[in-house]
């Protein structure tokens, strides 16, 4: 491919597997945003939609289950099968049955999330997982079994309501069970770690925009039509009218002379044990009163069973119900045949459409937020035409727990407001067809007395170089280390693997071939990379030094020198943490304990004699200050020193002001490389007025350097603001070159 095709096949999206419908060929009972919705997915081939509760998800996964070709699974939480079913008729899909068993009568099965293990894959062309989120309750193992079993039926679709409450995890869950990305690919890729806590991940700075981008690319996310363009008209819900009630709790606290607020989970599971009668009867006072249906929530099977027992009209469902009275109990409160249901929303808290009733109780509250949302939502959703009445009931001795949910909450209105936020202008883009909006690429070029500054991507600029126009070239290559600068494609370091890292390069290389005259030199500057669990399973070291040199070799170069540069292990240890380096870690198993990483400054030439050989006499010294002493021999002491394999006396902090060119969303601090190392390969390899080329120029350090000692100048910068700092410092080194020529000829 030419390079403007792989710029396009970088882009990190979820390609399209799916059907091409017209819209003639959907449902018309269908609202023109579920239309659309539908027919979207049906393009995708796997997808998800997070619409929210009421928006409609049942008829659009049951109409897209009927354009799939061949059998189709749908899985539902329990009792939803049947209300599926109902909607079926209703929207006129036939050929849909139950199953428990794992047996196939008609080309749509439905079943229940606990009976899944009971079907065979392969019978299957398509699945659904209606309220996708469900898994998250399930065991890790459970998940795991479901994402590798249905892992390669070709069609795939999840709805949920609620894909990450407050957490993009289960964004991670879902697209892993679509098959677009693991999880921890999604993690490695797009997420860094904050602090010291491993469970807590913090999307990219540069990585935002392509996150959603790529989300958007699988799934689309609705929680009210306006949301993608569309008029909301009956898709405006009533109000909901929390009210907490607090019941003093007189028993005093085991062991202490009166009742204390719980502050860890233990002592609120213990106040919650405690106020089980106190709670029941205020909530059964305020039920027996209330006309119409009334939903009351538990969370102990105590609560319950007392909360039955008050209540006189009440019908209870409990995990040790059979199935049969779970599902028809539960239907037929929808029905409006129960007046009063009590149960858990672990039982019945997903997928039932309860909007006959607006009385809703909770007498008791776990610390899942999503429990919490998905019970309410089960009265409080579109189609509901009267204020939902929730009344919170808690004993004053629980504590956090009430605190905790309106935490959650806020959290889970930030996430939801975040997601609609930076799915909204994408996910209306793909529904309804349009272009795709993305970051703008630009280009810029200022010049200077002997220096050239160029804003663009290296591999277009120095294809505009004439061949044989450079004298030598020397950088510090980037590597793949996705959105840590920037968000675009063109960054090589925006490369999701090494591969394609080295596919990107290699158009570089190719062209840096091409520009250097024969018999001339290329220096890159890098390191080995230590690999982590996150990004490649194992903890160690990758040859990246090899890696480049192999590539350059591949395109034409010969392999002419290298120096290592000794860098301080303790500096390193204390900015990485890394557990190699740690003292600590002798005593533990010094087996993992390893040696510090130091720098390389390797040397390509060019096949081809040399048309305008270098003089390199050396007449002064460049490294560390007190650290050469000559014999009287100058050019001689410096060039052993120069010829060294190892170059202990290069000073580290020896680099250009960087501070105004970091950006705020830059994952990691700027780090030029040492004027130094660029001066040495400049005295040792490059003639006055010679022409000096770097990629990679960030803020200019090559040029700084090559300006200063008399060389031309051409740099090549993909990022602005970098761009402009080296702009800046280029301009600093040709006026004190300048000043300095006046002050000689004075």
């Amino acid at each position: 491919m030419n390079y403007q095709e792989f710029i396009e096949q970088k882009t990190i999206v979820d390609r399209p597997t799916g059907l091409q419908l017209t819209k003639d060929d959907l449902n018309p009972m269908l609202f023109p945003f579920q239309h659309d919705i539908t027919r979207w997915a049906l393009a995708r081939g796997r997808a998800a939609i997070f619409a929210d509760c009421g928006m409609g998800k049942t008829p659009m996964q049951l109409e897209w289950a009927r354009h799939i070709p061949g059998r189709v699974l749908i899985v539902a939480p329990l009792a939803v099968s049947a209300q599926t079913i109902r909607e079926a008729a209703k929207f006129g899909v036939e050929g849909i049955q139950y199953s428990g068993d794992g047996s196939i009568n008609s080309r749509i099965t439905i079943t229940n999330y606990e009976r899944i293990e009971k079907f065979d894959p392969e019978m299957f062309t398509g699945i659904v997982l209606d309220e996708s989120s469900i898994l998250k309750s399930y065991t890790g193992k459970y998940r795991t079994m479901l994402i590798e079993r249905f892992g390669n039926v070709p069609f795939r679709l999840c709805c949920t309501a609620t894909p990450a409450p407050n957490d993009f995890m289960e964004l991670g869950n879902h697209a892993e069970f679509l098959g677009t990305m693991k999880r921890t690919e999604m993690l490695s890729m797009f997420f860094v770690h904050d602090g010291g806590e491993t469970q807590t991940w913090r999307l990219k700075g540069h990585a935002q925009e392509e996150f959603w981008h790529w989300v958007c690319s699988w799934a689309v996310m609705i929680r009210k039509p306006s949301d993608l363009g569309y008029d909301d008209g009956k898709f405006i819900l009533p109000p909901l009218e929390m009210e907490q009630i607090t019941v003093e709790v007189s028993e005093p606290t085991e062991g202490m002379l009166f009742a204390l607020e719980a502050n860890t989970l233990q002592e609120r599971q213990g106040a919650r044990r405690s106020s089980i009668d106190d709670r029941a009867q205020t909530c059964a006072d305020i039920v027996n009163r209330t006309e119409g249906q009334c939903l009351v929530w538990c969370d102990l099977n105590d609560e319950s069973h007392e909360l039955t027992r008050l209540i006189p009209d009440a019908v209870e469902v409990e995990g040790a119900d059979t199935e049969a009275h779970k599902e028809k109990s539960m239907l037929e409160f929808g029905q409006g045949k129960i007046r009063v249901l009590v149960t858990k929303p672990k039982i019945a808290g997903f997928g039932m459409n309860w909007q006959s009733c607006h009385n809703v109780f909770f007498v008791g509250l776990s610390d899942s937020y999503e429990a919490f949302y998905q019970a309410i939502r089960r009265c409080w959703r579109f189609g509901q035409t009267i204020p939902v009445s929730c009344k919170v009931i808690t004993a004053d001795t629980e504590g956090m727990v009430v605190k905790n949910i309106e935490r959650k909450e806020a959290d889970a209105m930030r996430m939801a407001e975040m997601m609609v936020s930076n799915m909204h202008a994408i996910n209306e883009a793909n529904i309804k067809g349009t272009e795709r909006a993305r970051t703008a690429y630009s280009e810029d070029i200022k010049e200077g007395a002997g220096w050239t500054m160029y804003l663009g991507d290296c591999v277009e600029q120095v294809a505009k170089l004439p061949t044989e126009s450079v004298h030598f070239s020397v950088f510090s290559p980037p590597f793949a280390s996705l959105y840590t600068y920037s968000n675009s494609d063109r960054d090589m370091g925006n490369s999701k693997d090494e591969k394609e890292f080295a596919e990107h390069l290699r158009f570089l290389v190719k062209e840096l071939f091409r520009v250097i005259m024969p018999g001339r030199l290329v220096s890159f500057h890098c390191m080995n990379l230590p690999t982590t669990i996150t990004h490649q399973g194992y903890i160690g070291i990758s040859d990246f030094r090899g890696d480049l040199i192999r590539l350059f070799q591949d395109e034409g170069f010969i392999y002419h020198s290298e120096v290592c540069i000794w860098k301080d292990p303790v500096t390193a240890m204390q900015r990485t943490k890394a557990i190699g380096l740690l003292h600590k870690q002798l005593a533990k198993d010094s087996c993992m304990s390893r040696q510090g990483v130091p720098d390389y400054l390797v040397t390509m030439r060019k096949p081809g004699i040399n048309p305008e050989p270098v003089e390199g006499e050396l007449d002064h010294y460049c490294g560390e200050e007190g650290s050469f002493t000559s014999t009287g021999r100058l050019s001689i002491d410096i060039w052993q020193r120069y010829a060294s394999p190892v170059w202990m006396d290069i000073n580290p902090s020896d680099t250009l002001q960087f501070r105004s060119a970091r950006e705020h969303n830059d994952e990691r601090h700027i780090c030029p490389l040492q004027l130094q190392v660029i001066h040495r390969a400049l005295q040792l390899w490059t003639n006055p007025g010679d022409v000096v080329l770097s990629p990679f120029a960030g803020i200019g350090s090559e040029g700084y350097e090559s300006v200063r000692l008399g060389r031309k100048f051409i740099g090549v910068e993909l990022k602005r603001s970098y761009f402009d700092q080296a702009c800046r410092n280029m301009t600093n080194i040709e006026r004190e070159t300048t000043k300095e020529m006046l002050d000689f000829d004075k």
